[in-house]
């Protein structure tokens, strides 16, 4: 039985950088991942600007829901991608880090945070692509 890998993305409010990560591995994994986003001080709700940027591209963040960090997600996942989140998020051995530098979409309109998206979206299958060869398959 082949291992599925486990990735968690971390941003501070869990309202943009890190649902829109996770959603588009979702997408493009198709199962082949297990995806969870959480903020070490999350929002209320999802940007909204954030949720229409993402339906543009056919992702739906409608039920998406900004949660909280909490050690057993980190200590669940093989890969945690960190969005600005600061001292805020665990370090355990044996866990793969990557700090992805992106502008926070929060205050932004559409417009400014498609370029955000489309940013994320590349680094998300580029991680995908490496986590398939991983296992020696190829991505769904």
């Amino acid at each position: 039985m082949t291992h599925v890998p486990e990735v968690l993305f971390v941003c501070v409010h869990n309202a943009g950088r890190s649902q829109m990560a996770a959603a588009l591995l979702t997408h493009h994994a198709a199962g082949a991942v297990v995806v969870r986003s959480a903020g070490s001080a999350p929002a209320d709700t999802i940007n909204p600007a954030v949720r229409e940027a993402m339906a543009e591209i056919g992702v739906d963040l409608t039920d998406a829901v900004p949660k909280k960090l909490t050690t057993d997600a980190v200590e669940a996942s093989d890969v945690v991608v960190t969005m600005g989140c600061g001292d805020a998020c665990p370090v355990f051995p044996g866990k793969r880090y990557l700090d992805w530098r992106l502008a926070d979409p929060a205050g932004r309109t559409t417009e400014q945070i498609r370029p955000i998206r489309d940013d994320i979206d590349a680094r998300v299958q580029a991680l995908l692509a490496e986590l398939t060869a991983d296992l020696g398959g190829t991505t769904p």
